[in-house]
């Protein structure tokens, strides 16, 4: 979205809003320059999922009827709600920022820089484990860089690669998403078909291995971040082709073929090998595939698993990137955070402040860096469910091309419930994630006035310097 669009819609927005806003991406007038919904349902699916790799330490923790059931049940009560809020909010402000426009629209232009917050750190520090996890499994081939400097070096050389891959264009990511979910589905496919004639139902409804205690907070915590990030994609909306009618039906695809993607790989590993409880850790899959079929599948699905984790990394950074951009079309940033590549029509800017960060974080410790996200995630989740309430309520008279079909009462229900989840989350944080995230919060409101005062002085360094005020 320019920034001239951007200034139409909020203006055009707040004085009719009985009139659906309109939004315009500075690639509008070349529609080869917008996803169409083939990509951009991989692209969805890599936000959220990537396949099946890292879902088996729910088996471990619960065992494998617990786990069928989560897998099933779960999207329920949490997927399902955000991907509906998501498909609702995107449709009827179908601009870059997604949840950024929506806090903004809801509670003000205070609540929306700290959302903005919220969401872009735990999103690039989320995407600083991608690389890390790609060497970690072509360490298995060249060991060399299992430590030192050869592994620094891989790590750097891999996130500069992945990230000049996102430079090239959105379109071309979209592509290289579908591209690498086909190739990284095909093997818990073949993992399938060759399970069939060993496949015994009856270990599909055991409880777990007598003596191995349940660990129901790994439980849970596998079947939440395995499930989560739907609203990812909404930070892209203006770079959808039509996003009024693309981002229900793609949201709806992604979501069927994530979860048929968690669930044929675990009813066939559970129900053709007799079960193990302790082996049911991330990476089981490769070895149950060794025992079904042979070590060429075994290969097959680590060979899966980089591709997946690519396209985690393309699809997860491009969310970012695309944040950025609406944050700053919406005052939030400074405007170079919205000049785009002349080459490749990117958010250079963009792509270059959160390749940085993920360099950076890459070489930390993430054990408490992780626990911080998730607490910032958690209250970035829990002001989207308000917003989208609160919208709801305050401008019943908006035109969703996407409604929910349920009234205040029934949505506050729908939100209720992951809620209490978030709110968990956050009661069992250390003491050291809550002074991280207050830092973090304190940092956000810093900026935000600084930025006000910076515009009352300086009018150029954001665009739109009465909106904000």
């Amino acid at each position: 979205m320019t920034e001239d669009s951007t200034e139409d819609y909020l203006l055009d927005h707040h004085h009719q809003e009985e009139t659906l806003p309109t939004t315009t991406a500075v690639t509008a007038t070349n529609n080869s320059g917008k996803l169409s919904i083939i990509p951009l349902i991989f692209l969805i699916y890599f936000e959220v999922s990537g396949g099946a790799y890292g879902e088996e330490a729910a088996v471990g923790a619960a065992g494998p009827l617990w786990a069928i059931l989560g897998f099933l049940v779960f999207p329920f009560i949490w997927s399902i709600p955000e991907a509906l809020i998501t498909a609702e909010l995107a449709t009827a402000f179908p601009g870059n920022g997604g949840y950024v426009i929506w806090a903004h629209e809801a509670f003000g232009p205070f609540w929306g820089s700290l959302m903005g917050s919220w969401k872009f750190l735990s999103g690039v520090i989320n995407l600083a484990s991608y690389p890390v996890l790609c060497v970690d499994y072509i360490k298995l081939v060249f060991p060399i860089l299992s430590s030192g400097l050869p592994r620094y070096v891989a790590i750097l050389l891999s996130t500069l690669f992945l990230s000049f891959l996102n430079y090239t264009g959105l379109v071309i990511v979209g592509y290289t998403a579908v591209c690498l979910g086909v190739v990284s589905l095909l093997p818990f496919v073949l993992l399938a078909l060759f399970s069939i004639p060993k496949i015994d139902p009856s270990r599909w409804i055991s409880l777990g291995q007598k003596g191995v205690t349940k660990d129901w907070s790994l439980f849970f915590n596998t079947l939440f971040w395995n499930l989560n990030f739907w609203d990812n994609a909404s930070t892209l909306a203006g770079e959808v082709e039509q996003p009024q009618k693309t981002f229900p039906k793609a949201l709806f695809s992604a979501g069927l073929l994530t979860c048929l993607a968690y669930l044929v790989p675990l009813l066939a590993a559970t129900g053709a090998i007799p079960l193990d409880q302790e082996n049911w850790v991330d990476g089981y899959f490769a070895d149950a595939a060794q025992i079904i079929a042979g070590k060429w599948l075994k290969v097959f699905i680590e060979i899966g698993a980089v591709l997946s984790i690519i396209g985690l990394y393309e699809a997860q950074l491009s969310s970012c990137v695309y944040q950025l951009l609406g944050m700053a079309d919406l005052g939030f940033l400074p405007r170079c955070f919205s000049v785009r590549s002349k080459w490749f029509n990117t958010p250079w800017v963009g792509i270059l402040v959160s390749t940085s960060i993920t360099v950076a974080v890459s070489y930390m410790d993430f054990s408490d860096l992780i626990s911080s996200v998730n607490f910032l995630y958690s209250l970035g989740m829990l002001l989207e469910f308000a917003s989208f309430l609160w919208l709801r309520r305050k401008s019943p008279t908006i035109k969703r091309p996407f409604r929910v079909p349920m009234k205040l009462p029934g949505l506050t229900v729908m939100c209720l419930i992951p809620s209490g989840f978030l709110v968990y989350i956050m009661l069992v944080a250390t003491g050291n994630v809550f002074l991280v995230s207050s830092i973090v919060t304190v940092l956000t409101i810093i900026w935000y006035f600084a930025m006000n005062f910076c515009k009352s002085k300086k009018p150029a360094i954001v665009e739109d310097e009465a909106y904000l005020e």
